[in-house]
């Protein structure tokens, strides 16, 4: 015999068994001569001690997990900041305990204490206004003081930054992170979401990457996986080529998006100062781990390419949105090295971790950044490793895009205009 089918016989047998467990009770009480509403003293005596117990085993247990598992289980924060948050959160957590032993108390002594008694009426107590002002206040009073609390510790958190602080972006997109350092000037270089394209992925501006992704609108690609304004319109605009309408109207559309953008780009270039692609030039860009220094301030600025991400550094207690079209910022300051929490957690291997927050996508799960908060001296070794935007970005051939491509792609120059 299968195990679906003894299954299947136990879940029958058991719908029996109840079912004439309840047909028992209903003739027992009609054998008794009581109706299903009528409740015995006996019973009521039973549920209340029950309740009770219920309480202290409740109770019992709830402490239990806390000694066991810890207050709250978040370890040690790893942040200035993260001191502050972690005493409101402990301050709250005090609150929320005192109130739920003091009211399941009295919802558990008060069932028991005055149960129904023989010959014993319930007094009528409809309405009381001290009553009502002491329980309408006195909360009121306690979320006030938590949301001023909550306030000024959330404007440390965003609060302006100090001069000396180190600048650094985080740019988020499906589903992965990129941090930019603002280099030896402290400065990072500002950027266009126009100038958005492969070899220049954050957009940085200046007069390199204007002049790229000028010539990117007007050729594309040189593989012709992307078709720039000069070949959409000689293919738009040679009788010899055919298209249904759905395809013309795509290119069309194309086309028209792709020259409305390069009028915008003329007008970035024409407005350009030169002087400001320094502070581009010396940013460093890092794809795989965040590097901190511990005991420095950093003004964090966020921003994301494609949905809303959410920055969330658990260890050291901060949390941001980054929202498509705006940059958001914080503040922190490690306050505890990678190998100090290693030590501090018997654990050679733990890393700080930077992770996404919200539910972004089918691959929100591997959104992770590793972070390693060094020493001065790990810092400093780490950062003379590293190569500036300029020195990556200004390599032969790092914009495969010019009209020759073009040209060869088309077959005829000539009917470029070239």
């Amino acid at each position: 015999m299968s195990f679906k089918l003894i299954t299947i016989i136990v879940i029958v047998l058991g719908v029996l068994a109840v079912s004439q467990l309840v047909r028992l009770y209903e003739l027992s009480s009609k054998l008794r001569n009581r109706r299903e509403e009528d409740v015995t003293n006996r019973d009521n005596k039973l549920n209340a001690n029950l309740l009770l117990a219920f309480m202290i085993f409740f109770y019992a247990g709830f402490i239990y997990l806390m000694t066991e598992y810890g207050w709250t289980g978040r370890g040690d924060a790893a942040s200035v900041h993260g001191e502050t948050t972690d005493w409101l959160l402990n301050l709250n957590f005090v609150i929320i305990i005192a109130v739920f032993f003091l009211t399941n108390t009295l919802l558990f002594v008060f069932a028991w204490k005055y149960v129904r008694k023989p010959g014993v009426k319930a007094y009528f107590y409809p309405h009381d206004n001290k009553l009502e002002l002491i329980w309408t206040v006195v909360p009121a009073i306690v979320l006030a003081v938590i949301i001023i609390l909550g306030l000024k510790t959330w404007n440390g958190i965003t609060g302006e930054s100090t001069k000396e602080a180190i600048r650094i972006e985080l740019f988020s997109k499906q589903f992965d992170w990129t941090a930019r350092y603002s280099g030896e000037d402290n400065v990072l270089g500002k950027f266009d979401y126009k100038l958005t394209t492969q070899e220049n992925e954050l957009a940085l501006l200046t007069t390199a990457t204007l002049d790229s992704a000028i010539r990117y609108m007007e050729f594309g690609k040189s593989d012709s996986t992307v078709l720039g304004i000069k070949l959409l319109e000689y293919k738009l605009n040679n009788p010899k080529n055919i298209f249904i309408p759905e395809d013309r109207i795509k290119m069309e559309t194309d086309l028209d998006r792709k020259t409305r953008l390069l009028r915008l780009l003329y007008q970035i270039k024409a407005r350009h100062n030169a002087k400001l692609d320094a502070s581009a030039y010396d940013d460093i860009l890092q794809k795989d781990t965040l590097h901190l220094l511990k005991g420095k301030e950093y003004e964090i600025s966020f921003r994301a390419k494609d949905v809303i991400h959410s920055a969330y550094f658990p260890h050291l207690r901060a949390q941001i949105n980054t929202v498509p079209g705006q940059v958001t910022r914080l503040k922190v300051t490690p306050t505890i090295s990678t190998a100090e929490m290693r030590v501090r957690k018997n654990n050679p291997k733990f890393n700080y971790v930077l992770m996404c927050n919200k539910i972004c996508g089918s691959a929100h799960y591997k959104m992770k950044m590793i972070v390693v908060i060094d020493t001065p001296q790990q810092y400093s070794s780490w950062l003379k490793s590293k190569t500036t935007f300029k020195d990556d970005y200004l390599k032969p051939a790092a914009v495969a895009t010019d009209s020759s491509a073009v040209a060869v792609t088309v077959g005829d120059s000539s009917k470029l205009g070239m």
